[in-house]
Order: C-alpha cells, then sequence, then structure tokens
C-alpha cells in the first residue's frame, strides 16, 4: 500500500476509499499481450488462462469495455471460474455497476472459498460503501490465510476497518500483526503512532512516529499534523515549529492544516 487513509467523525473516523489500495493486489499480476488468434486452436485451459490475462491487461489500462468482451469470452469456457468472476467484480466496481460488483464477488467465493484475494478486494468494495462490518468479517477469514502473500496488508485493512467501527483495542492488534510481518509499514505506523498518542503515551507515539517519519518522504498531512500535536505535547517548540512550516507549505488546503489553524485560533 502506498497511499494513506484519512480519518473522519473525529480522530479515529477515515475518509478515503481503500478501493485503490487492495485491489491492487489484483492488478500486479497484470500481462502485456495482444489479442491475436492461434494458429492452432488452445485448449480450454490454455484459452481460459489467454483470456483472463487479456482481461486483467485492459483492467490495468482501464479499458472496461474491452475487459468485459475478454471475460465473457471466459465465462464461456468456464463459468465456474472463480478467477473470471473476481475480475467481472473490480470491472463491475470500477464502471460504477455496484450489485454486479457484490453479486460477482460473492460468486468467486462461493466457487473458491479460500481465495484471499477475493476476499481482500471484496473487502475494498464493501469499505467504499461504508460496510465496515461487512469488510472485516472478509478479512478475517484473509488474515487465516498463513500463505497469502498479501496478509500484512490484509492485518492494516482489518485495522482500518476496526477503527471504523470504534475496536481500538482489536485495531491496535491488527496494525501490531501487521508490523510483525512488515516493520516499515508506514499506515500501520502512523496509525499505532495515532492511537498511542490519543491514548496519552507520547513515548510510544513518539517512537513509532520517528520510525514512520524516517520511511515517508515526504510525510501526509495527517502524519505533519500528528508531528505538530506530539510536539505540542512534549513540549518540542522547535519541533512544532518545523511541522507546522511543513503542513502549511505542503498542504495548505488539507483538512489537517484548517484543524491546526483553527487550534491557534481556540488557544489551544
Amino acid at each position: 500500500m502506498t497511499s494513506e487513509t484519512k480519518r473522519i467523525c473525529g480522530a479515529l473516523r477515515l475518509n478515503g476509499v481503500l478501493a485503490a489500495v487492495l485491489a491492487a493486489v489484483f492488478l500486479a499480476g497484470c500481462v502485456t499481450t495482444t489479442d491475436s488468434v492461434y494458429t492452432n486452436p488452445p485448449s480450454p485451459e490454455d484459452a481460459l488462462e489467454r483470456r483472463v490475462s487479456l482481461a486483467r491487461q485492459y483492467i490495468g489500462e482501464g479499458d472496461w469495455e474491452n475487459a468485459k468482451r475478454n471475460l465473457s469470452q471466459a465465462v464461456k469456457i468456464d463459468d465456474r471460474n472463480a478467477e473470471v468472476h473476481e475480475a467481472f467484480a473490480l470491472v463491475y466496481q470500477s464502471t460504477g455497476e455496484k450489485e454486479l460488483a457484490e453479486e460477482s464477488f460473492e460468486k468467486a467465493i462461493r466457487l473458491q472459498r479460500d481465495f484471499s484475494r477475493a476476499r481482500n478486494n471484496y473487502a475494498a468494495f464493501l469499505f467504499s460503501e461504508q460496510r465496515y462490518a461487512d469488510a472485516e468479517r472478509q478479512l478475517k477469514y484473509v488474515v487465516k490465510d498463513t500463505l497469502y502473500s498479501a496478509r500484512p496488508l490484509a492485518f492494516v485493512n482489518l485495522g482500518l476497518c476496526q477503527l471504523q467501527l470504534d475496536k481500538r483495542v482489536e485495531a491496535e492488534e491488527s496494525f501490531s500483526r501487521a508490523l510483525s510481518m512488515d516493520r516499515v509499514n508506514t499506515i500501520a505506523l502512523l496509525e499505532l503512532a495515532i492511537l498511542k498518542y490519543e491514548d496519552g503515551d507520547y513515548r510510544a507515539a513518539e517512537r513509532y512516529y520517528g520510525t514512520y517519519r524516517t520511511a515517508v518522504r515526504p510525510q501526509s498531512p495527517r502524519g505533519l499534523w500528528l508531528g505538530v500535536r506530539l510536539a505540542r505535547a512534549t513540549g518540542d517548540k522547535d519541533g512544532e515549529s518545523s511541522y507546522a512550516l511543513a503542513l502549511s507549505s505542503l498542504y495548505p488546503k488539507s483538512s489537517e492544516y484548517q484543524e491546526y489553524q483553527r487550534t491557534l485560533n481556540s488557544g489551544q
């Protein structure tokens, strides 16, 4: 994951959609090829693989019509292939056909219950619809898959869902699990730093934040705003000024900068 989500409804709420973060796992395997025909008829297995590969290429390019065309051909070859229905779900999600997207995600999971990537992408869809409890349920399946290559990301996404559900203890555990597998996961580091700050554990917050800020250049507005608040809490006037200057220079229109301005006006 390369971008950070923002909180809404107070310090524990995120605004922003995780769909792009989670769905990127699917797109990582995109191939470059053409739509040429075989000299000799391929086996059904080869033809199916080719159609799915072409569809994934077109999804990566945002060419939804050609993606659908190849997936429609793939369904004719094998309508019980879970990857085909997952790909359809991503296309429908991207084109705003939400009911069809959900039906396709559900079908992919019914056909292959241990399809962790599909569950992870389905969780992204559910999160984007603010169905946080449903997303959490899917992610709890995913994190049990010890062979899933994106398991650290799944723990991060689980933690973000749990924050939305006001499950602070569970969220902290999920972020910690993510860090145990990926020590420089910047989302987990920042979320843990914010949680510790809100709990008044400034030493732990500074530890997580210190690792975060060395891994991120430039920091996000959320990261800089945390830096301002932590510096204030610990009496670090120079640090507060430095983070505030960066926040005003880099993100003058951000909600975090507006919040910083409000604290100045209120004398906090």
